[in-house]
């Protein structure tokens, strides 16, 4: 698992440095807090959020244990290659209707928004939605490699993605130059007649051919390993009824999460609806903090969970539910002594991180997307143990409470997040959709444990709250003498230019590094062993000497 995972990291980390890099680009390309910033935006959410509906949702819920016994079977390939069929070319037939209703997707995810503004995102939509059927080819390979254990291909593709994305966006910059605030990008009839067919088909065509390449590239693995694909269009009577059934569930449920994802995004959009005021918070700002918080996500959680996945699905196959409470006690301590300091950390260096990834914005946006990556963060443990608790759920397929609990998830986001449209200035409308996110994160975590526990006979709840009790205090610790620290540096709003970046990311190493000092040294005092599991990959790899 150790390996596994650290596998997993490397590739995650790698793509996410490039994906920083390429988000650089973009901010300098179209800016944060700025009309065409917030088109591209809603442009390209859509396909990731049908995305979340057709394949993460769906497929993920039931490719994993449904190949792993599949191949455990004689004639497993055929179900497998049966699976990979058909969910292709769904994946296709939603992708070509999809594109054709982008109009009327573009004004379901915005309001407010002037003509201009939604000519613009539709026709950004039309290039960026097609990435949906790749999204779901990458997912079916993705997984059928996940199952053989085969790990690192799946991780490891979206570097590719993120090496087109750069390289389209310099070609960008050089063709068009980078956003100038107050030109003729603002909202208004100019809008349209300076972004020519040209400068759209760059930037939205760019964003779909990095998708492509990810999902394509993934052939090459799986026929090293020896999988050969074949067109599979029937099977026995019954073959794929558990399938269905997960999958039908677990469709509601990720529809009903993307009934949140839309009145969120509503919120979001109605905020700043253009170039009104850098200070406001706008979707783009929404994404830049989403992207930032997910990184730790990305890095560990993902891994490890992936890693689990599998594992459980062998074990719940075998009806071996010991063993499963097992993996689950143990995936939770794992995500929990991670995601702990990780959302501590982010919310004390959180203007700091957000200057270093946001080089060329004003002071005033990276403090504007800086507070919604704070409220974020108090989401982000819940969220590593909602997803480890989710696919419990999908290997003892029972994605029926997994759809119900979405209900009380849903209506935590979405009434926080119009609560603070109702009564907030508008500076606070994004902060308060951060807020709500994080509420249903811990919405989803107290439903789901409290199912599990009756499943599984216990979660063996006293373990893991001793090592989360550890873990919170030592990263408080290290989060007040970090917040101490910074007392005594410059404010992010006097960080500009070139020299207040490496100010910014000379602050970010030199605090994150004392704290993870500090939390390191007072879990091996508590002889919280979870830690030595997550970091032995990595030490293994230096020199006795060192270690």
């Amino acid at each position: 698992m150790g390996r596994s995972t650290a596998l997993m990291a490397s590739g995650t980390g790698a793509s996410r440095l490039l994906g920083f890099a390429r988000n650089m680009l973009l901010v300098a390309a179209i800016g944060v807090n700025a009309g065409a910033a917030n088109a591209y935006e809603v442009a390209n959410k859509i396909p990731n959020a049908l995305f979340a509906v057709l394949a993460a949702g769906v497929l993920n819920a039931v490719l994993v244990p449904q190949i792993v016994k599949a191949f455990a079977r004689p004639d497993g390939k055929r179900t497998v290659d049966r699976i990979l069929t058909l969910g292709g070319v769904f994946s296709l037939v939603a992708t070509v209707v999809l594109t054709i209703g982008a109009g009327l997707l573009v004004r379901v995810y915005s309001d407010n928004w002037p003509p201009e503004l939604v000519a613009l995102a539709t026709a950004l939509a039309l290039w960026c939605i097609p990435q949906l059927f790749f999204y779901g080819v990458y997912t079916l390979l993705g997984e059928v490699l996940n199952a053989r254990g085969q790990f690192g291909p799946f991780m490891w593709a979206p570097v590719l993605n993120n090496v087109i994305g750069i390289v389209g966006l310099v070609a960008y910059l050089a063709i068009f130059g980078r956003y100038v605030e107050g030109s003729p990008d603002a909202v208004g009839e100019v809008l349209t007649e300076s972004w020519t067919p040209g400068r759209i088909a760059l930037l939205g065509g760019v964003a779909t051919l990095g998708i492509a390449a990810q999902a394509l590239i993934l052939i090459w693995p799986l026929l090293r390993g020896g999988y050969r694909f074949r067109w599979v269009w029937r099977g026995p009577r019954g073959e794929l009824r558990a399938v269905r059934v997960v999958a039908g569930w677990a469709l509601a449920a990720v529809l009903l999460e993307q009934v949140g994802v839309l009145l969120t995004s509503r919120v979001a959009t109605a905020a700043n609806p253009g170039d009104l005021d850098p200070a406001i918070a706008g979707n783009a700002a929404y994404y830049n903090a989403l992207i930032l918080y997910l990184v730790p996500h990305s890095l560990i959680t993902v891994s490890i969970v992936t890693v689990l996945f599998t594992s459980m699905s062998k074990l719940a196959a075998v009806h071996n539910m010991d063993g499963l409470r097992a993996e689950v006690s143990r995936g939770l301590r794992l995500i929990g002594v991670f995601t702990i300091f990780a959302a501590v950390a982010l919310i004390v260096l959180a203007p700091f991180v957000v200057r270093v990834a946001l080089p060329t914005a004003r002071p005033v946006v990276v403090m504007s997307v800086a507070e919604v990556l704070m409220a974020m963060s108090l989401g982000l443990v819940p969220l590593g143990a909602m997803v480890l608790m989710k696919r419990v759920f999908f290997v003892l397929e029972d994605a029926r409470s997994v759809f119900v609990i979405h209900i009380p998830m849903t209506i935590a986001w979405v009434s926080i997040a119009y609560a603070g449209r109702e009564f907030l200035d508008p500076r606070w409308w994004v902060v308060t959709v951060g807020l709500g996110l994080a509420a249903s994160n811990l919405v989803a975590v107290l439903f789901r444990m409290a199912g599990l526990r009756r499943k599984l006979g216990g979660l063996d709840g006293r373990r893991v709250a001793q090592v989360y009790g550890k873990a919170t205090v030592a990263a408080l610790v290290a989060g007040a003498v970090g917040w101490g620290v910074l007392r005594f540096a410059p404010p992010v709003q006097d960080l500009t230019g070139v020299l207040g970046v490496v100010i910014a990311l000379t602050l970010c190493v030199g605090i994150g590094s004392l704290m993870v000092g500090i939390y390191g040294l007072l879990l091996r005092w508590w002889r919280v062993e979870e830690l030595t599991a997550i970091v032995a990959p990595v030490l293994n790899k230096l020199p006795r000497r060192v270690r």
